[in-house]
């Protein structure tokens, strides 16, 4: 099955839509404004006391009246245009597709099960808070196109960089250390700190690292490419270094890591080459469009504009919603199979987004017996407001209830599935005593979290992942580097990550004596083993948690690499 690109059924209704939105579009861009204006993020308001700048009041006054003056002259267009718009959402499908055609077949498949059985695949997730300029501004970010163009090129430098897999032998160990793939030097930048051209990924990059690795000779060009190498500062670092605050981490792990921890970092870049890539809180229409500018070169099939707008069933006046979803998938994999719920239990200014789960199965490729491979990918966004742990956790038992339909509905007996994922934005984490309920749910018994302990304990390795909203542009997180020194120095990153939410009425004691400090995770990336091939066996490769969005979001966004492959009675079925 092929996607259809266009949400409509045919152009005609495509072009009335189109029409509608147009006329809505200056109403809505005119009272953004004249929030906006009014409203100045942290970083504004220093930049101002620095340069000593006293008009900001007056641009603030007459700004106002100047975009609520063409607010009111617009909103007889705008209104003409929602009773246009408004009707045809319900037959609207809940996503738009896109597609590129690759360049050749090896683009948009994983040759490694048809090679060697063995396959590596890459998922990252992270909730960029791409909302209107005004709304985002209450997060303490603003300029929301500007930051939907950097985050697109920040993630294209990461992807398109070269996979270099380095092992060395620390002579402080017991054992080899293995730095990760984003071990390797930041593409050469202009004088603003941009690519001066991104380089396209070519050939089959996603077979087994222990079987292939980058030749030598790449090897050697990219570790000796002068003054923009940059290695990761791993989890470990003896934080060597630390005293030229303004240089980039060049360090390599010192501690040995146990037996039985999960391998994981923090790095200041996305993963080398990902697979499949969701990000949340992508509510504007034209950052979703920058978003896949910037990355449809590198993933071929991108799902945006995600969910469902107007008045929705029981039809109150409650379950309106002016926001899609604000899910974005980005695929390197085609995508046989597409669906989308929404969670009917929103309250307050929740309600005003059409928040829910997106499901999807992607074409990995073939087996060595030249059956079909397939994945599927869950991206979901939870309700945000704390203290409305039971609206959560419903909302969880849908998600659970959705994608087993969907993989129910879209299993064939001639294919081979060899990973089931589900990320997102869960809004609760693992460590907060408000958050107790969530953290029993039964979800966390069918899908694993690398992260997870138990309920309501956390691995010691765990950062957190939700920021201060505040301290966003304090030196210590302004950049990559500096956010990824921050947040491997527990004393430093207690300051600017979000600590636990107590019980109401109940006072925190934490971290309990002994144990290390760990802010709020609430953005996860879950797989499950139990829903795949019998045949496969799936191996945590690494989890990462990534600073290369720094100053562009609160959030901090992760990744997750697995292995899968097929066990020894594969060639005796």
């Amino acid at each position: 099955m092929v996607l259809r690109a266009s949400p409509f059924p045919n152009g005609f209704v495509a072009g009335i839509h189109a029409i509608g939105w147009a006329l809505i579009v200056p109403c809505f861009w005119y009272l953004d404004r004249v929030i906006a204006v009014c409203k100045s993020t942290t970083k504004e308001i220093r930049e101002r006391q620095e340069t000593e700048c006293y008009l900001h009041p007056l641009k603030v006054f007459f700004g106002s009246i100047f975009f609520f003056i063409f607010f009111l002259l617009t909103a007889p267009l705008a209104f003409l245009g929602f009773l246009l718009w408004a009707p045809l959402q319900a037959c609207r499908r809940p996503f738009s597709y896109h597609r590129v055609e690759p360049t050749s077949a090896e683009r948009e498949t994983n040759r490694g099960f048809e090679q060697t059985g063995k396959a590596t695949f890459t998922f990252a997730s992270a909730n960029l808070c791409l909302l209107p300029d005004s709304l985002a501004r209450f997060n303490n970010l603003g300029h929301t196109q500007q930051r939907a163009y950097e985050i697109g090129k920040r993630i294209a430098e990461s992807v398109v960089r070269p996979n270099v897999i380095i092992t060395v032998e620390s002579p402080s160990s017991c054992g080899p250390v293995s730095p990760s793939d984003s071990i390797i030097p930041r593409a050469c930048s202009d004088t603003d700190g941009g690519l001066e051209g991104p380089s396209q990924p070519t050939g089959d990059h996603r077979s087994d690292p222990t079987e292939s690795s980058a030749s030598s000779d790449d090897a050697e060009e990219a570790l000796t490419e002068p003054s923009s190498s940059q290695l990761n500062y791993n989890e470990n670092s003896n934080k060597q270094g630390q005293s030229d605050r303004k240089s980039p981490a060049v360090l390599f792990s010192q501690r040995t890591r146990q037996q039985d921890e999960e391998p994981w970092e923090v790095s200041p870049f996305f993963p080398a080459n990902i697979d499949i890539l969701c990000l949340e809180e992508v509510f504007d229409k034209r950052a979703a469009k920058k978003l896949s500018n910037a990355l449809k070169p590198l993933f071929g099939h991108i799902l945006h504009d995600v969910g469902v707008y107007a008045c929705q069933p029981p039809c109150r006046c409650s379950a309106f919603k002016f926001f899609n979803s604000g899910l974005f998938m980005a695929s390197r994999f085609p995508v046989l199979e597409a669906q989308y719920h929404w969670f009917p239990n929103s309250r307050g200014e929740d309600a005003l987004a059409a928040k829910g789960l997106l499901s999807t199965k992607v074409l990995i490729g073939q087996n060595q017996k030249q059956k079909k491979v397939v994945g599927y990918f869950n991206c979901t966004h939870l309700h945000a407001p704390e203290g409305e742990g039971k609206i959560r956790c419903d909302q969880l038992d849908m998600v659970t209830r959705w994608i087993g339909e969907f993989q129910a509905a879209h299993k064939q007996p001639d294919e081979e599935v060899v990973f089931d994922v589900l990320c997102g934005d869960f809004n609760f984490d693992n460590c907060s005593p408000d958050d107790v309920l969530e953290q029993n749910h039964s979800l966390f018994e069918e899908y694993r979290d690398p992260c997870r302990a138990e309920a309501g304990k956390e691995k010691p390795w765990v950062i957190g992942t939700l920021l201060e909203q505040p301290s966003l542009y304090e030196e210590d997180v302004n950049s990559p580097e500096m956010l990824q020194r921050t947040l491997v120095t527990e004393e430093v990153r207690k300051q600017y990550i979000s600590p636990p939410v107590p019980k109401q009425g109940v006072p925190l004691v934490y971290p309990e004596p002994g144990q290390p400090w760990i802010g709020r995770r609430i953005d996860y990336i879950l797989y499950r083993e139990t829903s795949i091939s019998k045949l496969c066996r799936t191996e945590l490769e690494e989890v990462t948690f990534i600073s290369q969005l720094a100053g562009l979001t609160d959030h901090i966004p992760v990744g997750l690499k697995l292995k899968v492959s097929l066990n020894s009675d594969y060639d005796d079925e």
